[in-house]
């Protein structure tokens, strides 16, 4: 086996044989993965939606960790991250407001809306890491997605702007707010196409050697979306689908009952907290999504 990785080119060496760095990251992410689970969650299959914005988290803690450690900016797309930066900002001015889009479980009473915000405070590290500190490292000649038409700097548009058009166009009304709505949708949206900068740059670099931990931290991202996929896939019904006011007057008082007998949430059913909920109000569907349209209020 020795003999096998002498001969290939260290560019591959370094793909085939993480660092120690790599693995003591990876490590770390799922332990804490683990114990948030054990202490954070109520074992319900809405922890997945906290367990995507962990993921994320730890995208930009590992690439922040890149950055330091090397000096060095490489490999690195500024575009990906002021898309990221709005990703994050939207998705909070949201569940900062209404709980209609927050997992059911205890894990979106207070963790959900902290792993967010230290997702933007990573997504703003980065970006001031980039742009200040390693400029002169940073590749700007091969972070040129979108520059068709218009300047460089703004070629971020070509995502953002469709996704924002779309968000207005097509979105869920579970918070029965529409700056509420429209924000989660955009963030959404933006979120499916902020990774393509990012992609587009590793395709345009000639030397074809992408930088380990940069590659990690946008496996990250992806597994992230992966893990959403798996839980909308399942919960996007509760985004289309509309009640009565009997019935949901019916889901108030009956969810209630099963909630203070500490029963654990039933797995089938709707799993958002509640439609129309602002912060701070007590929601009662025991289902695996806090915005369920059983929580209007009449």
């Amino acid at each position: 086996m020795k003999k096998v990785m002498e001969l290939l080119p260290e560019s591959m060496r370094q793909m085939v044989k993480p660092s120690s760095t790599v693995v003591a990251a990876w490590g770390i992410f799922f332990f804490c993965s683990l114990l948030v689970f054990k202490l954070l969650s109520d074992g319900d299959f809405s922890f997945l939606l906290t367990y995507a914005a962990v993921c994320r988290c730890f995208a930009f803690v590992i690439l922040n960790i890149k950055m330091y450690t090397s000096n060095s900016a490489s490999s690195v797309s500024l575009k990906t991250l002021e898309a990221y930066v709005c990703v994050f900002f939207l998705r909070l001015i949201s569940i900062m407001r209404h709980e209609g889009y927050l997992p059911y479980d205890s894990s979106g009473d207070w963790f959900y809306h902290f792993v967010e915000s230290a997702s933007l405070c990573g997504v703003c590290v980065s970006i001031y890491l980039l742009y200040f500190r390693f400029r002169g490292t940073y590749d700007e000649s091969q972070d040129c997605f979108g520059n068709l038409h218009i300047p460089s700097f703004l070629g971020v548009l070509y995502v953002v702007v469709p996704c924002f058009l779309l968000s207005c166009l097509f979105h869920p009304n579970l918070n029965k707010d529409w700056l509420s709505d429209v924000s989660w949708t955009f963030s959404m949206y933006l979120e499916s196409c902020a990774i393509l900068p990012q992609l587009y740059m590793f395709q345009r670099q000639s030397s074809g050697v992408v930088e380990v931990l940069v590659s990690h931290s946008v496996f990250a991202l992806g597994f992230a979306r992966v893990v959403e996929m798996a839980f909308w896939m399942s919960s996007f019904h509760e985004l289309t689908s509309h009640r009565s006011p009997r019935r949901a007057h019916h889901d108030r008082i009956g969810p209630r009952r099963r909630r203070s007998t500490g029963e654990p949430a039933p797995r089938g059913g709707d799993r958002l907290r509640g439609e129309g909920h602002q912060r701070g109000r007590q929601f009662s569907n025991p289902f695996h999504l806090r915005g369920c349209h059983g929580c209007h209020q009449q």
